[in-house]
């Protein structure tokens, strides 16, 4: 019965936290938390050192944070209950009495009292059905002085305009407070506007309400955190009015974007104030305001498509934004964030149309920025110097459509120098198209500035070209696009037997190609990728089978085609347990292992000594060993590992391997002389 009873609540709690809701699932939420400490008692969760308390959702219950500060769980009456002396929770419904008094019994003793000094009292103790949105005694006090003097002075007119202004002539349930709706308030029909989020908040006018549903004989009343006044102006006008904000006006206005603010909807206006313009390099600034393209997006990116008041927000959410990116919206403590930065100053300017949220610094969207601007602030900036001193900064900040190749700074070694070499594989880091990353299809060539065709290769899990592997997300700019890029890129330079030529490691492996008369297959088209035994592989081998070995240039076609898989398979590309079809054999398994300073590619347990040696048909892997077939029967864990033990050289000595003789030979050859070094 206990498992049932456990059963039944935590499908219950699952129902709710998967629920779409707003108040009233964050309120049945709260419900199941608080019900051990008996009937109509709700959890609430506090944020430390404030007097702000929340309903509790699932996300918060579990993270005890809201707006990443801890927070205290208290357990009170849910909204309609109170306590009775020696019984457990909240049993008891609060009493049924009009409006101005049930001001007294949810707090809002400063609303009660300023409502019979207006002389509202006779109208919201008689006859109606009324919903007041009655501010809690903290929201009167919050008011600044100049203001609420103002209100006092004159109550019969100011005072009591402003507490019509909270009342709506009907009665409105937290159900029926739908996200988007207004109600014309009883102070000349002004209306007021309601949001209900989907984590449960709901606010008018911006003003959360922290205790619904109090009903009362002639209407309901809902507490709310802050004294609410009329709204008359669109989100446009403190644009137009406000003189902070006359650099954000002209831009407005020049990317055509008044009528839009002026239009019926819902927005949410990050609005940089001439001091956020101020601190954006000149150059950079009359850039952008000069381009109108540039210009839409940049303000584009400041507005978000839904209404969202400083209350809603109670952890970081990415919001979507007319430019077409998103912004994170979050808060730390009493600050309101943008993608982690407290920079907003002033807070919830209300109008008829959405709301407008001062910030002190711009917010520049890639799609505003040149490709140097794109790079700045970032983890390319050891390439982004060394593309400047190559002479290619006109590139960068030109209006040509590029992409840029651009390496992450621990891709380059300490003191590299500027040479003429260098240079020209730069040129070759940048790309004759601007290109999205998920347009590149396997095979592709894509053409750069040097002249160069560089291929695409597709894996599972990652996408390169060439060598370099994509590391990150496309940054698009105004006319260009940024790959940031795993490896300093190694363009094909001649053939897999030029590249063999070229480098005196090899100088055996020539030999030997040779000798089995392999040399064409090395120069055709391929595509192949070679793990290539350099001098000391092959003079690792007893001299004795080295020379068999070399006399026999059938068997050596075989050992050689065992190192020589059917397709291009850059060491980007190898993942845990990789498979690789060889030309002779059965099949080469490729792992990659990474430590904290760098990475190590092993093909049959052998690990490779220099990866990514680029050939026109194919690519070139160094091996310090000549690669031998895996046993049949082998500890998964053993074969993953690149650490021989004692018993795994054992039994490599001991099982044959496909009955080839060749191979048995090499694998007995290393086996004895593991054996001599133990002894």
């Amino acid at each position: 019965m206990k498992h049932l009873t456990l059963l039944s609540l935590a499908l219950t709690l699952i129902a709710i936290c998967d629920a779409k809701s707003s108040y009233q699932s964050v309120l049945q939420h709260s419900r199941i938390r608080g019900r051990q400490h008996g009937p109509n008692v709700c959890a609430m969760q506090m944020i430390q050192g404030t007097n702000k308390k929340y309903l509790t959702n699932c996300k918060q219950w579990y993270h005890r944070k809201i707006c990443g500060k801890p927070t205290v769980i208290s357990y009170e009456c849910c909204p309609g209950y109170e306590k009775l002396p020696g019984e457990k929770g909240c049993p008891a419904a609060l009493p049924l009495v009009n409006i101005y008094n049930t001001l007294g019994v949810v707090g809002a003793t400063t609303t009660k009292m300023y409502s019979e000094r207006a002389q509202l009292r006779e109208e919201i103790e008689g006859p109606g059905s009324f919903t007041f949105f009655a501010p809690s005694n903290e929201a009167w006090a919050a008011l600044p002085t100049e203001i609420l003097d103002a209100l006092v002075s004159n109550v019969n007119i100011e005072l009591l305009n402003a507490l019509h202004y909270h009342m709506v002539n009907r009665r409105l349930t937290s159900e029926e407070l739908k996200h988007g709706s207004s109600f014309p308030s009883m102070y000349q029909d002004f209306n007021v506007h309601i949001h209900h989020y989907p984590n449960g908040i709901v606010t008018v006018n911006c003003a959360r309400l922290v205790k619904t549903d109090q009903h009362a004989t002639n209407g309901i009343v809902h507490v709310v955190d802050r004294v609410i006044t009329a709204i008359t102006n669109d989100v446009h006008s403190f644009i137009d009015t406000d003189e902070n904000l006359d650099t954000l006006r002209t831009a407005v206005a020049a990317a055509g974007l008044t009528s839009m603010l002026e239009s019926d909807g819902h927005y949410t206006v990050f609005a940089p104030t001439n001091e956020a313009f101020e601190k954006i390099p000149p150059e950079m600034l009359n850039r952008i305001l000069g381009d109108p393209v540039a210009l839409k997006d940049l303000l584009n990116y400041h507005i978000l498509k839904n209404m969202h008041c400083s209350e809603s927000i109670v952890s970081g959410t990415p919001m979507e934004t007319l430019q077409g990116t998103v912004l994170e919206v979050g808060c730390d403590g009493s600050e309101m964030t943008l993608n982690g930065k407290a920079i907003i100053e002033k807070r919830d300017q209300l109008g008829t149309n959405g709301v407008v949220h001062f910030i002190n610094e711009l917010l520049i969207p890639d799609s505003a920025k040149t490709l140097l601007e794109l790079a700045q602030g970032s983890v390319v900036t050891t390439a982004t110097k060394m593309f400047v001193d190559a002479g290619l900064k006109a590139h960068l900040i030109g209006s040509e459509p590029l992409t840029l190749l651009a390496p992450q700074n621990e891709a380059f070694k300490d003191g590299v120098r500027m040479t003429d070499q260098l240079k020209r594989l730069l040129r070759n880091h940048i790309l004759k198209e601007q290109l999205s990353s998920k347009s590149l299809y396997h095979g592709q060539e894509l053409e750069t500035l040097g002249g160069m065709k560089l291929r695409v290769f597709v894996y599972r899990n990652s996408l390169c070209i060439e060598n370099s592997c994509i590391a990150a997300h496309d940054k698009t700019g105004r006319f260009a696009s940024m790959f940031t890029v795993d490896k300093v890129l190694t363009p094909p330079m001649g053939t897999i037997m030029d590249v063999l030529k070229a480098d005196d490691r090899f100088s055996l492996l020539v030999g030997a190609i040779q000798t089995a008369g392999m040399t064409e297959l090395m120069n055709q088209a391929g595509p192949h990728t070679v793990f290539a035994p350099t001098n000391d592989a092959f003079s690792a081998l007893p001299k004795a089978d080295l020379n068999r070995l070399m006399g026999n240039p059938q068997e050596l076609a075989s050992v050689l085609k065992y190192h020589m898989g059917k397709e291009i398979l850059v060491s980007g590309g190898v993942g845990s347990h990789t498979r690789l079809k060889p030309l002779h054999g059965d099949k080469l398994e490729l792992n990659m292992w990474r430590t904290e300073k760098n990475q190590t590619v092993y093909v049959n347990k052998v690990p490779v000594v220099e990866a990514d040696l680029m050939a026109t048909n194919g690519v070139v892997h160094a091996v310090g060993a000549i690669i031998k077939p895996l046993p049949p029967k082998v500890d998964r864990e053993q074969a993953d590992s690149p650490i021989r033990t004692d018993s795994a050289i054992r039994t490599d000595s001991r099982i044959g391997v496909r009955n080839d003789d060749l191979f048995q030979k090499i694998r007995n050859s290393h086996s004895s002389r593991t054996m001599t070094r133990m002894q």
